[in-house]
């Protein structure tokens, strides 16, 4: 007999007819063999309501009594679900998250899981019952009883973390969409189904903006080896599968906050080219990367930085056998690439180091915890390790760094995240380089980011750490990185621009919180921009495979778009483009991927 958590969001029982027909799709499952636990949002747009409600009382309601009122919502679900169940003859019993015993943090709002009780639902399965459970809700402690919420996609973690607890056979998510697709349907029509994907690859996908699934389930699902299904509520189709590695044994105490970081990783196999002052328009990118792959040139590290006087830098890293052969590539197009017509200007300049080591912490545990990568730029400077490049990603933060630092760098960053030993991902490598493994497994557009540029930071050990501490401190959220290859001297001090993305809503705030502090520490202006989109492809397969950058890079230059930032990890490639060339980019890329379907997906209202 297999246990399966199963999870409905609020489409799936937005009415009392829909709600019957989850009772009896619970109800076959439960004749199959199984037993069952589900999981339940608030009905349609009833947490919508109860929002404006308070909202109607109030200007700026507690937060405790938001999870008081926000908390009931759930409730009506669980009842009712429970109700339809024991109507069709299937024994039910509903549970708030309480009387589950999902402890939390003790912050209303945005709580996290601390550990489940799992033992007043193992006695009801064991009496044959289904057992409903409020999703998205727990208390603080088994004293004080104080009702918390978990924050957006809170039943699909609370989903998830059950699963992990109760050691399910699988989890399986029920929404409005066949399964995990290719892109987001409502901005690309032709969008296709995916029958699989790892849980890497949905992360990067889910913190991208992809929102069947969020990255905290994920995040749960990865770190401890749960199956998830991601299915439709309306058809029998076998929806999605999110496949996780082999875990690493883990505690249940400590579900959400355990260690942040579970590998350290480097590579001193790594030399750096960029080209300097390269002209700031479409198709440059797309040039230099085609040239590379036609040489069979794989490529690690991509940036390309903020633009300045109609010129930008782009920098990227090999492996330093090919580091000859990739500077001829650089250096034969160089003196193509003119910043204007005039043959007296200057020529795009080409920087190589042969020397370069990458270091890297990586760990689902990262997922919306602001202070990881800065408490990683901290470690490096306190052990005097300067940071040539940075490249980030949800589970993932890589720095290029002087060969010569490399053992100092690794026993420094291993003693502050407390890891002994890393997790090895040969799996993952094994599956990327299989035939039938495609490049790229899916694209994301995310719109709601803004872009803070801060110019003439001091080139020193130490501020980016300082920089990312302050934004970090303040609950700030930060996505691509990108630190300039480009120098200049400003008062005889050497220094490089530094620019990353946040969301918008975020925006005035680290520009506040950087004024107040960057006079002092020598840096020069903040540069807002919220005038941007970010288009994203991802796919384990991209690995060790030349030509991906290069053809993202391309399909947007055929558009006409010119791309203003670039930053890569080990599967994701994101580009910056302007805002209003967001959705004509991803259609792009999606096309040259071949990741259409030969029908249109449907999306439930």
């Amino acid at each position: 007999m297999a246990l399966i958590v199963q999870k409905y969001g609020g489409t799936s029982v937005g009415t009392v007819e829909r709600i019957k027909a989850v009772a009896q799709r619970v109800r076959r499952t439960v004749q199959a063999g199984n037993s069952v636990v589900v999981v339940v949002s608030a009905m349609g747009k009833t947490t919508d309501g109860l929002v404006k409600l308070a909202n109607d009382i109030s200007s700026s309601p507690s937060r405790r009594e938001m999870d008081m009122l926000l908390s009931t919502g759930e409730q009506v679900s669980i009842a009712l679900l429970s109700m339809a169940l024991q109507e069709a003859a299937q024994p039910a019993v509903s549970l708030t998250g309480a009387q589950v015993g999902i402890v939390t943090e003790a912050t209303h709002t945005r709580a996290r899981i601390l550990s489940i009780e799992t033992d007043r639902i193992q006695r009801h399965l064991n009496r044959g019952e289904v057992v409903v459970v409020a999703g998205f809700q727990g208390i603080s402690s088994l004293t004080d009883f104080e009702i918390t919420t978990l924050g957006r996609g809170g039943s699909d973690t609370s989903a998830v973390a059950l699963a992990a607890a109760l050691k399910a056979d699988a989890c399986e998510i029920y929404t409005d969409v066949p399964g995990i697709l290719t892109a987001d349907p409502r901005l690309v029509p032709d969008a296709q189904l995916m029958p699989e994907i790892t849980s890497d690859e949905m992360l990067e996908l889910a913190s991208l903006g992809a929102k069947v699934l969020h990255p905290r389930a994920v995040e749960i699902a990865r770190n401890y080896g749960v199956t998830l299904v991601v299915r439709s509520s309306w058809t029998d189709d076998p929806g999605t599968r999110v496949v996780s590695p082999q875990p690493q044994p883990r505690p249940l105490v400590g579900l959400e906050i355990a260690h942040p970081v579970d590998g350290v990783g480097f590579d001193t196999d790594q030399a750096k080219v960029a080209l300097l002052r390269i002209p700031d328009r479409p198709g440059i990118a797309a040039r230099l990367f085609r040239e590379l792959a036609q040489q069979d040139l794989n490529v690690d590290l991509v940036i390309q930085s903020i633009h300045e006087e109609n010129t930008n830098d782009i920098a990227f890293t090999v492996v330093k056998e090919s580091c000859n052969r990739a500077e001829a590539v650089a250096a034969a197009i160089a003196p193509a690439l003119r910043t204007t017509p005039d043959p007296r200007a200057s020529e795009a300049e080409v920087v190589v180091d042969r020397h370069m080591a990458k270091v890297s912490i990586s760990g689902a545990g990262m997922i919306g915890r602001p202070g990881v990568a800065a408490q990683m730029f901290e470690t490096l400077a306190k052990a005097g390790v300067n940071l040539e490049m940075i490249s980030t990603s949800e589970v993932q933060v890589s720095c290029a760094i002087a060969e010569s630092d490399c053992d100092r760098a690794i026993a420094a960053l291993c003693d502050v995240f407390a890891v002994t030993s890393s997790p090895t991902h040969l799996g993952t490598r094994a599956q990327a380089q299989l035939p039938d493994t495609p490049s790229v497994r899916g694209a994301a557009l995310d719109r709601q980011q803004a872009r803070l540029a801060i110019r003439h930071v001091p080139d020193r050990p130490g501020m980016a750490a300082r920089l990312f501490r302050l934004l970090a401190d303040h609950i700030i959220s930060v996505d691509m990185i990108i630190q300039s290859q480009r120098c200049r001297l400003v008062d005889g001090i050497t220094t490089r621009d530094i620019a990353f993305t946040v969301s918008q809503a975020d925006a005035a705030a680290a520009r506040e919180v950087l004024l107040a502090e960057m006079p002092q520490w020598g840096c020069g202006e903040v540069v807002v921009d919220e005038a941007i989109a970010k288009v994203s492809i991802v796919g384990i397969g991209m690995v060790l495979r030349p030509g991906i950058a290069a053809r993202m890079f391309e399909a947007i230059a055929q558009q006409g778009i010119n791309i203003q930032m670039i930053a890569t990890s080990e599967i994701k490639v994101s580009c910056v483009v302007a805002q209003e060339d967001g959705v004509h980019a991803l259609q792009a890329v999606h096309e040259a991927f071949g990741l259409a379907g030969d029908t249109r997906i449907e999306v439930s209202a």
